[in-house]
């Protein structure tokens, strides 16, 4: 290795970002794995950076009102406790099964037809799941919800981190993840004003869907697009990027085991259902608020080091959980800092996938990242609910805490090598 390259391996190690440089044009798309992108924008557009966002908040809305809003519905209809359940799972299972189809889709189509179809076809749906309330019919559908979303969630989360500059590509993934995590957190809330026994909530989503198809449409040409002859898919960026997604798994697997087995945890220590509900509202406001601040940290320490810190506030909110699960305001607090820190690690990922990559490659790494959370939003619920039948309520922050563990070494192992 020659000394420009030893001094430039030596810079990015220390979250330094070399000079921009001049796109090598035979250069093999696989090889664009260094810190910095060549040819990335250096000025912001604020207008297709916000319409982004907006899909961000779209698919987040949509997913944290359907849950509970078709949970209502079919529990209302006597439907057994197994069946709900079940019928939730599709949207994560179509989440799953279209993710490695999205990177080619919007290769051959662009990824600003891809989205637009995929916020028609939402529509569709929620118009067809808010007339014919059928559990059967619910099945196929909500399997086709997690598949348009995942055409909005994958082509929203290549642009941002196409649209954003090196400089400050952190803190605007932390705008990404704080729409992502607002639009979430705005679905059950919405439910408070529309009720679950009307088509209002429908209309809502039906009309959203239709305005972000227009607002695509409306900014397309000032879109990322893909150069003639790129290529990319989850099998060829997958061996090149096992540690970010193993975070993205890990990131996961704790937001769903939380968001689950979080009322199990505190309904078992003796709080009842209001403190419970508050204390999940904490720890979502807190991944609201934070995610933008931890971001911006990344742009200035570099992602690996704040990688570190938010693996050991998370294991210490795991520590902590036990001894503060009894008090009201203590308890609030390390949940404000804990679910960010934990859903924190996933912000950086995506950091780091946008500094190695660019094109085909970084949409078939964000493909490759919802698999990873589909995979993650099963596993984690479930084995931290064999934890607590193992070893008592205390399996999961054992459990949780333990993951984490495991992260932090393998971050810290990666920066010695």
């Amino acid at each position: 290795m020659s000394e420009v390259e030893d001094t430039s391996a030596e810079r990015a190690d220390a979250g330094v970002l070399p000079a921009p440089t001049a796109p090598v044009p035979d250069r093999p798309q696989v090889a664009e794995v260094a810190e910095h992108v060549p040819g990335a924008p250096q000025e912001i557009d604020r207008a297709a950076i916000a319409v982004v966002l907006l899909l961000v908040g779209v698919f987040g809305l949509a997913q944290g009102l359907t849950y509970p809003l078709l949970s209502f519905i079919l529990e209302r209809q006597g439907t057994p406790a197994w069946l709900i359940g079940s019928n939730a799972a599709m949207m994560a299972l179509g989440l799953i099964l279209s993710a490695p189809l999205v990177p080619q889709l919007a290769i051959r189509f662009g990824a600003a037809r891809l989205a637009i179809a995929s916020a028609l076809l939402l529509a569709v749906l929620f118009a067809l799941i808010g007339t014919v309330q059928s559990l059967w019919l619910w099945f196929p559908a909500r399997f086709l919800l997690g598949v348009g979303i995942n055409g909005l969630y994958i082509s929203s989360e290549t642009w941002v981190n196409q649209l954003a500059p090196d400089r400050i590509r952190g803190r605007m993934l932390g705008l990404y993840a704080t729409a992502l995590a607002g639009g979430f957190a705005l679905g059950p809330a919405t439910l408070a004003v529309t009720g679950t026994r009307t088509l209002a909530p429908f209309f809502l989503c039906i009309a959203v869907c239709l305005i972000c198809a227009v607002l695509i449409a409306s900014i397309r040409q000032r879109l990322p697009r893909f150069a003639a002859g790129e290529s990319g898919s989850i099998r060829s960026v997958a061996p090149l990027i096992p540690f970010l997604l193993v975070v993205t798994g890990i990131a996961a697997a704790f937001d769903q085991a939380i968001l689950t087995l979080f009322p199990v945890y505190g309904l078992g220590h003796g709080l009842d259902e209001a403190a419970v509900a508050t204390a999940l509202a904490v720890l979502i406001v807190g991944n609201i608020v934070f995610q933008v601040p931890i971001g911006t940290l990344a742009d200035r320490w570099g992602p690996r080091l704040v990688m570190v810190v938010l693996c050991l506030l998370t294991i210490a909110g795991a520590m902590l959980l036990p001894v503060l699960i009894d008090t009201r305001w203590p308890l609030w607090a390390m949940l404000f800092v804990w679910g960010s820190s934990a859903y924190g690690v996933y912000t950086i990922a995506l950091m780091e996938l946008g500094r190695r990559f660019t094109g085909a490659m970084l949409i078939a790494g964000n493909a490759g990242f919802a698999v990873m959370w589909g995979v993650g939003g099963f596993t984690g619920p479930a084995l931290s609910g064999l934890a607590i039948d193992m070893v008592g309520l205390t399996g999961l922050p054992m459990l949780l805490g333990g993951v984490y563990v495991l992260l932090l070494a393998a971050t810290l192992a990666r920066r010695r090598g």
